[in-house]
């Protein structure tokens, strides 16, 4: 028995198309592969699966987190057939032999596609380089996420050895020395309730000391979850020169600003929910191409460590469960951006960027009017931390397939 979608939006080589689909035990077409038709569904976007080049897994290391299993489990639910995972782990994968240890996890547990990051750092600790050239052909970049490369020569010989490679260096820009012990935007609400607070700069000017080495080495150059209009600025005047630099925000930077903080740790996140000024500024970024893509930066992490409020919970957020209807809602809906760019911050984007190509056998299919209340007590995720809790939200991802395998399947009734 099959499934027939009316006329979806179909995402085609880049251009959408109205037609009708079949789906059949994992596999679609364009023509009935049965008679008898299971049920029929009305304003369906069916696409290639979406690519997260942000995703922590937390394994191995940090299984009380999350492990790969539910991790792909969430991603799956969310639309996702591919995603890039970050290697602050333990042991951090900077050797092939640490790597392996990650590998044989996602190999025996990984529903969809994990390509992991490597580091740039031994045990990403700024001062030695990593095995680059020994992990290179097993990881779709490196980046020492979590912590941003502080030596300038450090980052430089890097840049130099991936550019060998033919690898992407995928920087979480951050500079120590102007955080100040800071754990949310510097805002009213920060020296209001007496928090310490992190400046635009700690984001900015690492990206603009960065930006000095890729113009130097012609390094491929990726920066991870912008959050400032400073860095937005910097990026689009790179790219006017034609250096090879691309960059990601998250769904949670483009729909909530310093604004919505309050004392509760789901809103608490590295970098930080800044000012609106700079939330127009990413939005104004994805708008004219200067952010290639979107990436949800999912971190998990226990209930316990994050009912400690702001100033003593770890960073991170869920929320790869809901960054399509977030984004469809807050975007989409308002008119801000056409569901094509959606699907190109999504899918297209980060695909070609990050050379992971859309394969025949795997896809999503997705309903725009379905309308919900986001509930983290759902989340397939060991996480539950989400801002947007009880947010009210158009767009849900039906069928998940990877590879002929349905991995995610939502009630499949009207509603």
């Amino acid at each position: 028995m099959q499934i027939k979608l009316k006329k979806a939006k179909c995402l085609i080589d880049g251009n959408i198309s109205s037609r009708d689909i079949y789906i059949n035990e994992g596999k679609a077409s364009f023509v009935p592969m049965d008679e008898e038709v299971l049920c029929e569904f009305d304003n369906c976007i069916f696409t290639p699966g979406f690519l997260d080049v942000h995703v922590h897994l937390r394994e191995p290391g940090f299984s009380m987190k999350e492990r790969v299993a539910t991790g792909t489990q969430a991603a799956a639910r969310g639309g996702y057939t591919d995603v890039c995972s970050m290697p602050n782990l333990n042991p951090v994968p900077d050797t092939p032999e640490t790597l392996g240890q990650q590998l044989d996890i996602i190999n025996k547990d990984a529903l969809i596609g994990v390509h992991p990051y490597g580091s740039i750092t031994m045990m990403e600790a700024g001062e030695q380089l990593a095995d680059l050239e020994g992990m290179a052909d097993k990881v779709c970049g490196f980046s020492d996420d979590g912590r941003g490369v502080q030596s300038d020569e450090m980052m430089r010989a890097a840049m130099l050895k991936a550019k060998s490679l033919g690898k992407i260096i995928a920087a979480h820009c951050e500079d120590n020395s102007l955080l100040f012990g800071g754990y949310i935007n510097s805002c009213a609400y920060q020296r209001a309730y007496g928090h310490k607070g992190i400046s635009n700069e700690s984001e900015w000017k690492q990206i603009e000391r960065d930006l000095k080495l890729v113009e130097e080495t012609g390094c491929d150059y990726h920066v991870c979850h912008i959050s400032t209009k400073e860095s937005v600025d910097l990026i689009r005047k790179a790219k006017a020169k034609g250096l090879p630099v691309t960059c990601e925000t998250g769904p949670h930077y483009l729909v909530l600003c310093d604004e919505d903080l309050c004392e509760d740790a789901r809103f608490k996140m590295n970098p930080p929910l800044r000012s609106r000024e700079d939330m127009m500024a990413l939005r104004q970024g994805i708008i004219d191409g200067t952010i290639d893509m979107i990436a949800t930066d999912h971190a998990p992490h226990t209930l316990e460590e994050k009912s400690q409020g702001l100033a003593k919970s770890p960073m991170g957020i869920t929320g790869i469960e809901t960054a399509f209807p977030i984004m469809y809602t807050e975007l989409v809906k308002t008119g801000i951006i056409s569901i094509e760019k959606l699907l190109e911050l999504m899918i297209t984007k980060p695909r070609e960027r990050f050379g992971i190509p859309p394969s025949p056998d795997s896809f999503t299919v997705l309903s725009t009017d379905r309308k919900y209340v986001i509930d983290p007590n759902d989340f397939l995720s060991m996480g539950k931390s989400t801002p947007f809790a009880g947010k009210e939200v158009y767009g849900e991802c039906l069928m998940t397939v990877y590879n002929r395998r349905i991995v995610w399947q939502s009630n499949m009734t009207e509603r």
